[in-house]
């Protein structure tokens, strides 16, 4: 098996490897923009190695994931503020980072933190879009209302009826100027 501590940046990931078997190491810069990342992955798979890739927790990993999950690869995600408690040298640098990563998953130290899978985090994501498109109505919504009312219009139901239709729509559109006019010379 191919053990991987890996450093990972947005734009490029350091690694440090060991394989169990033969116990040679190594360390490695791999570039995310040119595919070099990918390939190294993809070519792991080739050879019909087994990896476990451990890294720090961080938010924008999720091709990685991706990809590593495709290929059949472990991933670890590591407790960021516990790995950094357990450096040793303070002085932080990739190369350091990932020499720390692969130690700990060798020692069995890795602070590993749990995560939902894939498909369970592509759901929140796109709870989490609907629950802010429903907030941005609800502002429109109540914008609108306030229009109306600075109007003198007053509909029991609200500005914006759950058919979708605008009673905005009955305010004069000079009243609506007058008002932004208004508006900005109290401002001033």
């Amino acid at each position: 098996m191919l053990i991987v501590g890996c450093e990972y940046q947005p734009s490029f990931q350091q690694i440090a490897w060991v394989e169990t078997d033969s116990g040679e190491v190594g360390e490695r810069a791999l570039l995310h923009s040119t595919g070099e990342a990918e390939r190294f992955y993809r070519e792991l798979k080739e050879q019909g190695v087994g990896v476990r890739v451990g890294i720090e927790a961080t938010g924008h990993a999720r091709w990685l994931e991706r990809l590593l999950a495709e290929l059949g690869f472990e991933l670890w995600i590591g407790n960021a503020a516990e790995i950094k408690a357990k450096r040793v040298r303070k002085q932080k640098n990739d190369r350091e980072d990932a020499r720390l990563l692969r130690t700990l998953l060798i020692e069995n130290r890795f602070p590993r933190v749990w995560l939902p899978d894939v498909s369970n985090r592509d759901l929140r994501q796109l709870l989490w879009h609907r629950h802010r498109l429903v907030q941005m109505r609800t502002r429109v919504k109540n914008q609108l209302q306030a229009v109306a009312l600075n109007e003198g219009v007053r509909r029991k139901k609200g500005a914006v009826e759950r058919s979708g239709k605008s009673t905005v729509g009955i305010i004069p559109a000079d009243a609506l100027g007058n008002q932004a006019t208004q508006g900005s010379a109290r401002a001033g």
